[in-house]
């Protein structure tokens, strides 16, 4: 069987490119402790040498829109055409092709649908910077195959939060049955709070450092419990207008499994949102 050698979640900040490959002038007085804490958290990715990489984003109505809104989608195509204009010219990142895991898009389909869930594919999926950004981070090298699942956390009706930890469970469980030899890592991207277009876009940090405080402590402690709690899909309206794709990060939860404390945490302070990193090993990094 197949086995899964990291769970990693983290922020997806678009800007983090064009910040890192800034020079003279140009280059943020953020973006080299920035560079360093990233550099740092790709590390946790290429100790646990995967073969594969299972990728949780949400689209930001690039491809999927108001006229066709899967809950939950699995790419299973060849390859990947990466980013969309909008990314290009507004962030400056790069145009990127990547190459699929079929197999286990086709088994994660199958068996998720005869686990209960009611899963949407594509054979024809363009991605966006929520799954683009951390291969950038992680594994810039972009030689790995996906397999893309996206959430919707943008056009309600949203999934309850409790579905996005079912879900993470489930794919944990579908991940170490596939019947292969391959070295699995899953990572999935969200953010902690957040605002779009509204009045707390722009500060000295994020909107809510409560909120993000607290959600840093819920992931890196392995709490869902806790914070299925406190989390409902009408109090993520109050930490930012935008929080909603906290539940990716609770997703991740639980891939990584109820209880199970954080490996490897870190977080960064930016002027408009908390970047966070999150990596599990499942068998203690020792694979």
């Amino acid at each position: 069987m197949a086995e899964l050698v990291a769970v990693i979640a983290s922020t997806h900040h678009p800007f983090y490119y064009r910040a890192s490959t800034a020079t003279g002038e140009d280059r943020p007085p953020f973006a080299d402790e920035w560079v360093r804490k990233v550099e740092a958290f790709r590390e946790t990715l290429t100790r646990a040498r995967p073969d594969v990489l299972v990728m949780v984003g949400s689209d930001h109505f690039h491809q999927l829109w108001l006229d066709n809104m899967p809950q939950f989608l699995i790419g299973k195509a060849p390859f990947y055409d990466a980013n969309y204009y909008n990314e290009e010219r507004e962030f400056g990142l790069p145009r990127m092709l990547m190459k699929g895991q079929e197999d286990l898009s086709g088994y994660l389909l199958r068996e998720g649908l005869d686990a209960g869930f009611d899963l949407a594919f594509s054979n024809e999926l363009r991605i966006d910077h929520s799954i683009t950004c951390p291969i950038i981070t992680l594994r810039p090298e972009n030689d790995l195959p996906i397999v893309p699942v996206y959430t919707n956390i943008f056009a309600p009706p949203l999934p309850q939060p409790k579905r996005f930890v079912q879900l993470g469970r489930t794919i944990r469980e579908l991940v170490e049955s596939w019947p292969s030899d391959q070295r699995v890592a899953v990572i999935g991207t969200g953010h902690l709070s957040l605002e779009l277009g509204g009045p707390r876009q722009f500060g000295p940090h994020g909107p809510d450092p409560e909120f993000d405080r607290k959600a840093v402590e819920w992931i890196s402690g392995g709490d869902i419990e806790k914070c299925l709690g406190e989390v409902s899909l009408e109090s993520l309206h109050l930490p930012g207008n935008a929080t909603h794709g906290f539940m990716d990060f609770m997703l991740m939860m639980g891939v990584a499994g109820a209880g199970q404390k954080a490996d490897y945490v870190d977080t960064y302070d930016l002027f408009h949102t908390m970047e966070a990193y999150f990596t599990w090993y499942p068998d203690g990094g020792n694979s």
